[in-house]
């Protein structure tokens, strides 16, 4: 099953509630086919731009929001061809499966042989045919939101726009169901946009993730360049996990209380020299009398595949340092660390 697909352009859209402004004018491209992941904390605009692009907000005077050649700014959202899912999911408790996956059919009036064969092909998609029947009151947490996604591609929207979809799921399901999002959207091809603020899900699932933060887009671009190439330190912190070493600049190193550090070829006279970043994954143990390094395990925390330390003493700040489950180090233990080079960051 492959649905039409376009891309959404929006032209500073800008959105005030009472004379408060909660979005800043923002300029966005999506692609068609593209998931594009909208991430940050809560209130940051995530959500007011989805309903934007839903037409279930209507951006201030000024901003413009297209469908490919459509200018869609004052369309409602029925006329938008969309398909959306609420965190909630929305879903009619008075009718089965079947009946909720294809209300949208009926009020569409779609012919009743197109619908069935529309409702028949998704239901296993979702792997659904043999619930077809049940109340939705029967359904576990999983197999509801199968039905709320197969409800929005009934309609073969051009657009799929989903809201935190998987945050009512407990962590093992959230896994196994994004997994299976995942290949269903590659799949499909439709454009989509997911609202969430997990990052897990936005590494998965963003083939392109923008990053927000007070009613501002801090940073777009694919996971890996999030992760590894933040642009600015809201991104870094709330990106993961980062380390944060502050010193002296002497020779292009950086000197600081357990050591030095080479600094990274990002780290020029413009930017902020003394201090670099790390992520926990990025450094290692090493040989106290050769590390970059030197300071005392404060505490460690078994993770399963991996054991997190808590290092004091190597700099003004705790360091977070990512080793192998299987090593077992005791409190006060002296440790040598060193960090991958390419690994350093420097931030604006």
């Amino acid at each position: 099953m492959k649905l039409a697909s376009v891309p959404i352009a929006l032209t500073q859209c800008a959105k005030t509630f009472r004379g408060t402004r909660v979005l800043e004018p923002l300029d966005l491209r999506i692609g068609a086919g593209e998931t594009l992941v909208l991430l940050g904390p809560s209130g940051c605009g995530k959500t007011t731009t989805l309903r934007m692009i839903a037409g279930l907000e209507t951006p201030d005077a000024g901003g413009r929001i297209a469908f490919g050649d459509d200018d869609v700014t004052a369309l409602p959202i029925e006329k938008r061809q969309v398909g959306m899912v609420f965190q909630s999911y929305a879903l009619f408790p008075n009718l089965t499966v079947r009946g909720n996956i294809g209300y949208g059919l009926r009020i569409k009036r779609v012919p009743a042989d197109t619908a069935r064969q529309r409702v028949d092909e998704l239901l296993a998609m979702m792997r659904l045919t043999a619930h077809a029947d049940k109340p939705i009151d029967q359904l576990s947490g999983g197999q509801r939101q199968r039905v709320a996604l197969a409800r929005a591609l009934a309609v073969q929207p051009r657009v799929l726009l989903l809201d935190e979809p998987l945050t009512a799921l407990d962590a093992r399901l959230r896994d196994t169901l994004r997994g299976e999002m995942n290949t269903l959207l590659r799949e499909l091809g439709i454009t989509t946009v997911y609202v969430t603020h997990d990052q897990a899900e936005a590494m998965e699932l963003g083939d392109r993730i923008v990053v927000m933060s007070a009613g501002r887009i801090e940073q777009i671009g694919s996971p890996r360049d999030i992760y590894y190439r933040p642009a600015n330190r809201t991104v870094a912190q709330f990106v993961g996990t980062i380390n944060r070493l502050a010193g002296e600049r002497r020779d292009g190193m950086l000197s600081t209380t357990g050591g030095a550090v080479p600094l990274p070829s990002g780290a020029t006279h413009a930017s902020s020299a003394h201090e670099i970043f790390f992520r926990p994954e990025d450094a290692y143990l090493a040989d106290p009398a050769h590390a970059q390094l030197r300071g005392n395990v404060e505490s460690t925390a078994f993770l399963g595949e991996r054991t997190r330390l808590t290092i004091g003493g190597a700099a003004p700040d705790a360091l977070l340092i990512d080793v192998a489950g299987r090593v077992e180090l005791a409190r006060g233990t002296p440790v040598g660390i060193s960090i991958v080079q390419d690994a350093l960051i420097a931030l604006s």
